[in-house]
Parts: C-alpha cells; structure tokens; sequence
C-alpha cells in the first residue's frame, strides 16, 4: 500500500533470467573493473562511475543493458542513449525464492571480480505486501530461515550491501498484518539480520518505511523488536518516490531514536518527488510523470545517510495498474519515460 515492491515480486521465468544472467556474468560476459570507471560490456557500452564514488557493481546483463544493446541494434540511437541513464548505474538485485543461494553467490563473485559491492536485497518474509501486487513470501518461518541461510553462504566472505525486507516492519506498524503473524516477523527479521550481520563483509540495512507513510515514533520501536541494534543501520523510501531531502529528515529523526544508526535511501525514482493525485492508495504504482533521482553514491549531502542507492531497479512494474504489467516486470515504456523525466 506505501509503495509496495513490484521489483521483488519475480516470476519463475524472471528468476531464472537472473540466474543465468548471474552465470553468464562468471562463464566470462562480466565487467573487468579496476577502479577507474571503464567496467564495460561489449556491444552495449555499459560503463559506470569510478569506485571512489560509487563502489557498486553494474550488472551488464540487467534489463536496461539488454534493451540498451536492442535499441542500438534497431538503429534507435537516441532512446538507447536515455536507457543508458539506468543501465550504467547499479541497481539492486532481488533475490527470489527459487536458488537464493546460487543467486547470491553469482552476483557477488560477478561483483568482486569487477572489484565492486553487491547490492542484494531480500524480500521473502512469509505474508509480505499483505496480499497485494508484491504478496507472497516463504511458506512458513522454517522455509524463511532456510532462505536467509542459503543466501549468507551463497555471499560468504565477498563484499555484499543487503537492503533487508522492504516494508516488513512497516507492515506490522499500519495495521495491514494481521496481528498472528506480527511475533513471528520480529523473530524471523531478528534471526536475518543476526545471520547477515555476522558475515565478514556483509553490511545490512533493515528496511524503515518512507517519509510519507507516518513518523518515526511509530515505528522505532517495532525496528529495536526487529534487530536493528545487531544492523548496520536502516533503508528509507525503497520502491518510493518521496525526495531525497523529505528522506534525509525523516532519517535522521529517526536514527535519534535507535541509537544513532545510519541510513540509506533508494533515489531510483525520486526526482520529481511523490504523485499527489488520483487514489492516495494507488500513488505508490507505476505513477506517471516521475523521473529518475540522484544517481547511487555514498558521496551524500549528510553524514548519517550512507548513501544513494537504486534499490528499485528504474522500469520495473510496481503492479498492474496504470496500464503496467506484473510487479518486477520490465516495462521499457516506463523505462524510457522515467529516463527522460
């Protein structure tokens, strides 16, 4: 309902993709990088910004990039450009149930080979998104802690960014999960981010609603309850479209609250700020007239804000509404309409 994740919602079909896209990156299709920001894949001239800056990893093989290298094969020169804008910055990568320990041992070894930081984020907590567009989850707590401990040894030691469970603890706030559910997601939520944490180089943030959604005091409590002491801190307007200022207030009134703790804020679609009209429950879906925000970095404007990340991959489908299709499926219309801004 606060911006709901479209982009974890993967098909089996779209999980695969990933997959392979994951294996191919190893067999030899991904990006040397040294630091100096000439990672490159050939044919779409994926490029990204020096490590200094953005330590990420690119995906070469993502949907941008491929529709990238379609557009410039069709002679269509001038949309591929405004394409590219998504393609050469790193976006998350949505680990799905189906091989989660293979996903996220592809990625990060694509990653450290490239010398860069995975940016992982997990969305499977059982009941998620309350039965909307992005609904769905593991079957149960066991098969949950199952799919957190298959993805903490597909990281093992390499270098991992997990944005943890988008609107979990939200959730549990509003009053959208039902109240049976609501001890089991803190003990799922705690366990995760024990787990993850303990890795060597693995930082997790625990995902904290959005500026729009309500106030920190509503929530910093149910964050203490989910584990936030044991994480690196929390993730702000994942999915969202609030602006990066109205992002960086909202933190850090709540970072005061939980001990000080660090953010980051998704500013993957956030340039022109939220949607403010038709039906307030549906502003968060694939609204029209939005544009790409600040590009991902941790050169950020505030010391407790760790940095800006895409956590929301730019034209992925928030859901079937406004003529979009399924949450996490890629839309280039959108894609190019958010490019363009």
């Amino acid at each position: 309902m606060y911006g709901s994740r479209g982009a974890g919602a993967m098909s089996t079909r779209r999980a695969s993709a990933v997959a392979l896209g994951a294996a191919l990156l190893l067999a030899g299709c991904s990006s040397s990088g040294d630091g100096d920001g000439k990672d490159e894949k050939a044919g779409a001239r994926i490029t990204q910004q020096p490590k200094e800056a953005d330590p990420f990893w690119v995906n070469p093989d993502g949907n941008a990039a491929r529709q990238v290298a379609a557009l410039e094969e069709s002679g269509e020169k001038d949309r591929a450009e405004q394409i590219r804008k998504i393609a050469q910055q790193p976006t998350g990568e949505w680990i799905s149930p189906e091989n989660p320990e293979e996903q996220a041992r592809g990625f990060t070894e694509a990653a450290d080979e490239a010398g860069r930081t995975a940016l992982l984020v997990l969305y499977n907590i059982p009941h998620r998104d309350c039965g909307q567009y992005s609904g769905g989850g593991a079957a149960d707590g066991d098969a949950y802690r199952d799919f957190i401990d298959a993805v903490a040894k597909g990281i093992g030691d390499r270098s991992a960014t997990v944005v943890l469970e988008p609107d979990a603890v939200l959730h549990l706030v509003d009053g959208c999960t039902p109240e049976q559910f609501h001890e089991e997601r803190y003990d799922l939520l705690k366990g995760a981010v024990a787990k993850l944490s303990a890795l060597k180089n693995t930082k997790v943030y625990l995902d904290a609603g959005n500026a729009g959604w309500g106030n920190p005091d509503q929530i910093f409590e149910p964050l203490k309850w989910a584990g936030i002491d044991q994480a690196d801190g929390f993730s702000v307007n994942v999915s969202n479209f609030y602006t990066t200022e109205d992002s960086i207030a909202y933190g850090k009134e709540l970072s005061a609250k939980v001990g000080g703790k660090h953010f980051v804020i998704d500013t993957s679609r956030n340039g022109n700020g939220p949607y403010t009209e038709g039906d307030p429950g549906e502003r968060w879906c694939n609204p029209p007239g939005r544009a790409l925000g600040e590009t991902p970095t941790t050169k950020t404007a505030d010391p407790l804000v760790d940095a800006y990340l895409w956590v929301k991959r730019p034209g992925e489908s928030d859901g079937e509404c406004k003529g979009g299709p399924k949450a996490g499926e890629w839309w280039p219309e959108y894609a190019l309409k958010l490019a363009q801004g």
